[in-house]
């Protein structure tokens, strides 16, 4: 994920969105003058399509703020760095739901800081600060505790007889050959695949078949 600058050294693509213009020109005036990165929309026109590291730059995690980090993560083509003011335990696990890998406060956003976790984010690696990773480990916790343990369900993201039904998906078995195969009756195979594609937001079978592939659970 990076370009070769005009001295050879590898600079990190980096795509940048704030939530109002001043913001967006003062995060771009910090990093512009970084020789690590290469601010895309700029030297290299919007429409470049080649991977990136998107740098969210909000208030806090608010709906809108989810919106702009889903559209990200739908686009697949870049890792997502948040630089925020401030965040509570609910939105620090929704931008990591959203895909985002490495999180700044905004007090703490020199460029030198920024530079580090953008391209910690480029080589695949989070950065979260401590105090911040240890609260996300307690909801994570929580979550599997309180909420996934009761279903049957894991981190994952899907229970084991979910897989077992995209197996048979995924193997051309229709509803009826799935329910005879696996003991279910017709009508729960139908709700264990709306269940799946509703929690996952999935639009149908087959993408659900792909998200299980892509997950390495079949």
């Amino acid at each position: 994920m990076r370009y070769q600058g005009e001295s050879g050294a590898e600079r990190v693509p980096v795509r940048l969105t704030a939530q109002d213009p001043i913001s967006q020109a003062g995060l771009a005036g910090q990093l512009r003058t970084c020789p690590e990165l290469r601010l895309l929309g700029e030297e290299d026109g919007t429409g470049d399509d080649r991977p990136y590291v998107a740098v969210v730059s909000a208030d806090r995690v608010g709906e809108a703020e989810l919106q702009t980090l889903r559209r990200f993560q739908r686009a697949g083509q870049g890792r997502i760095v948040l630089v925020v003011t401030e965040i509570d335990d609910g939105g620090l696990v929704a931008a990591v739901e959203c895909g985002v890998v490495g999180v700044v406060r905004r007090a703490e956003a020199s460029a030198e800081r920024l530079v580090q976790v953008i391209t910690a984010a480029a080589r695949g690696e989070g950065s979260v600060p401590a105090d911040l990773l240890g609260r996300l480990l307690d909801q994570v916790g929580r979550l599997q505790r309180q909420v996934l343990d009761p279903r049957g369900l894991a981190f994952t993201g899907l229970a084991p007889r979910e897989i077992d039904v995209l197996r048979l998906v995924a193997e051309g078995s229709d509803t009826a050959e799935i329910a005879r195969a696996l003991a279910f009756s017709e009508r729960t195979v139908k709700n264990i695949l709306h269940d799946v594609t509703t929690r996952l937001q999935l639009r149908n079978r087959s993408h659900a078949v792909a998200y299980a592939m892509r997950q390495g659970f079949i």
